[in-house]
């Protein structure tokens, strides 16, 4: 089914002080996963499900971002004499990938800050917003199915994954009531990261979201939560609670291959999880890993 949605919103203003003090001068999001920065597997994965107007939320010290979505045309004219296409290919593609526009956060007050920041872009219809932590094998993509969803129901899309107990105070987690289909949930309520054992269930919201405009005046009026910050989970929770407003919430579950670079054992276990499955790589590191792995022991 063609989406009708035509904007996703990246927000991309953190400081990336986990990763210090390689993000020092470069932004976390710029950081190779193998050998693509991290916010091209997500632009990529929007454009996949036909969204090619790309906004990024972004913060001091993000000039690398723009520069590269932009031509540079002292490297291509050098590629270009060089007779080296196969790389020249590879810079104009990210040129050319998408509509990418960019805006400044400001202050860091959260995620639900960010996201109200797109508000004049926008303007008053649905759009997908998708975080640079999470990326989604384009194998296994859950933004379709989103969408489909979305225009199914008229309501708000939230990506789900079950955990296990004992993490689900590192997500927000959503209390879920099961519908006609398998993999759709209705959302009733959620939480930002809740307490170790207070958690109502294991469905944890990861970083994709299929919202309707109604949000941006929730978020408004929305006072800071969790963090002293404008929580994005806070504004999902009061659009779950009042279905009358947008339709609701619902989730859709995720079952498939989703690499976390938030932190940086996360980040290293991605890049080797990608790698190895690569035409180009994985033949030669496999058996490397597992050479590597026997002497561990």
């Amino acid at each position: 089914m063609a989406s009708q949605i035509t904007k996703a919103v990246i927000p991309a203003a953190g400081l990336g002080t986990r990763f210090l003090p390689a993000t020092k001068a470069m932004p976390k999001e710029m950081l190779p996963v193998v050998d693509k920065p991290a916010i091209q597997y997500v632009v990529e994965e929007a454009v996949a499900a036909g969204i090619h107007d790309v906004l990024m939320i972004t913060g001091r010290n993000k000039g690398a971002l723009e520069n590269h979505f932009d031509r540079v045309g002292e490297l291509e004219a050098t590629l270009e004499r060089k007779g080296d296409m196969v790389r020249l290919q590879k810079v104009n593609y990210s040129s050319e990938l998408a509509d990418v526009h960019y805006v400044r956060q400001g202050d860091p007050l959260g995620l639900g800050h960010a996201v109200l920041r797109a508000r004049m872009h926008v303007g008053n219809e649905p759009f997908a917003v998708l975080l640079g932590d999470d990326l989604i094998d384009e194998r296994d993509a859950i933004l379709p199915r989103m969408l489909e969803v979305e225009q199914q129901r008229g309501a708000t899309i939230v990506a789900l994954l079950e955990v296990e107990p004992e993490l689900a105070s590192l997500y927000g987690i959503a209390t879920v009531e099961p519908t006609d289909d398998e993999d759709v949930v209705c959302v009733t309520g959620m939480v930002e990261k809740p307490a170790p054992g207070e958690q109502l269930s294991n469905y944890a919201i990861i970083g994709r979201y299929v919202l309707q405009p109604e949000i941006f005046d929730i978020l408004d009026r929305l006072e800071p939560g969790k963090g002293g910050e404008i929580q994005l989970t806070d504004a999902l929770e009061k659009l779950a609670e009042d279905r009358s407003i947008a339709g609701g919430v619902y989730g859709v579950v995720f079952r498939g291959r989703r690499y976390d670079t938030g932190d940086r054992l996360s980040y290293i276990k991605a890049i080797v999880q990608l790698a190895a499955d690569r035409d180009d790589l994985g033949n030669e590191l496999r058996p490397w890993l597992k050479e590597f792995a026997a002497t561990l022991e």
